[in-house]
């Protein structure tokens, strides 16, 4: 961090950190997580009164800012939850469980725990479809993984299949040309899961690029052009026709997978497609910094409340 953004008190007093959160989820003040009232919250005082605890004097219960939120029973303090946001906005490829944990001072199975919350506030609600107005959108797929530990591999090999990419996780991602990506992990890369992906994201007066994929041709007819290269042939750009930007998209996830994760249960990868996601759509091409990144994380923390247990991610396709 910045000694301009360490010098911020909600990074070191857990009154002010409370204070930063309310301040963004709370912009009208204090509402009840319980019976929704906004009137009559009144803030408790006193010597052995936690930090940042309300009295709801419609429904008589207590509650604080993490109800309902990635911070809901955590005993991390607020301050640390902070900085864990700010360094996981601010790493261009991610920081890994090991670093929060030496960093923080916490366990690194809070550290991991703590991260996959963060993820899921970083999860998109996608809003509109790509390439509206006539703009152009790239479309590919990519495969991750390590044959020997994924679900996918096992599965492979049980069915004597080595082939190609059938023994890793498979990613199909969707993004526009100086604008925003839509990543999905899917469990096959075959017609019906390419349509469902392209149609449902891409507008149709989008113009669509991809690779020579056989699959894409029918696809491509639901949009108002649709260009491919021919990689197989050395073709990497025709005029404007190339996918290196969904290529660009692939290459930053991967060297972060590779090099600061390192392995991923497939029943999480759906998370670092968003941390990924978020990411990109937050660059500092498109206006964003830092702190607005993380402010942006902030802003998405309500609802997201994860359980220690919960295993899958919303954007892993069947």
């Amino acid at each position: 961090m910045s000694n301009s953004i360490l010098s911020k008190p909600y990074f070191h007093n857990e009154e002010a950190a409370y204070e930063f959160v309310e301040a963004r989820i709370w912009p009208r003040g204090a509402v009840c997580p319980h019976c929704g009232g906004t009137e009559r919250n009144s803030k408790m005082r006193g010597a052995s009164t936690r930090i940042g605890a309300y009295k709801c004097y419609d429904c008589r219960k207590p509650f604080t800012v993490k109800i309902g939120t990635i911070f809901e029973a955590s005993h991390i303090p607020m301050r640390l939850w902070l900085q864990a946001i700010f360094l996981i906005a601010s790493s261009k490829k991610g920081i890994s469980s090991n670093q929060l944990h030496r960093t923080l001072g916490i366990t690194l199975k809070s550290a991991w725990f703590m991260s996959h919350r963060i993820r899921e506030a970083m999860k998109a609600n996608p809003d509109g479809l790509l390439g509206e107005g006539g703009g152009t959108v790239e479309a590919d797929e990519t495969y991750i993984g390590n044959s020997a530990r994924s679900k996918a591999g096992k599965a492979a090999r049980a069915a004597g299949m080595q082939r190609g990419g059938d023994h890793k996780e498979k990613v199909v991602a969707v993004v526009e040309r100086n604008g925003q990506v839509r990543s999905f992990h899917v469990q096959n890369v075959d017609g019906k899961t390419l349509k469902n992906v392209l149609v449902n994201n891409i507008s149709k007066d989008a113009r669509l690029m991809t690779d020579e994929l056989r699959m894409y041709r029918s696809i491509g007819k639901n949009f108002a052009s649709h260009e491919a290269v021919k990689h197989s042939a050395y073709e990497y750009v025709r005029g404007n026709a190339h996918t290196n930007t969904i290529e660009g998209v692939f290459s930053i996830f991967k060297r972060g997978m590779k090099g600061i994760y390192q392995h991923c249960e497939y029943q999480h990868l759906g998370r670092y497609l968003s941390e990924f996601d978020f990411r990109y759509n937050n660059r500092v091409a498109l206006g964003f910094n830092d702190q607005q990144r993380a402010d942006n994380i902030l802003s998405g923390v309500v609802g997201k409340r994860l359980m220690y247990k919960t295993p899958y991610f919303s954007n892993t396709l069947a």
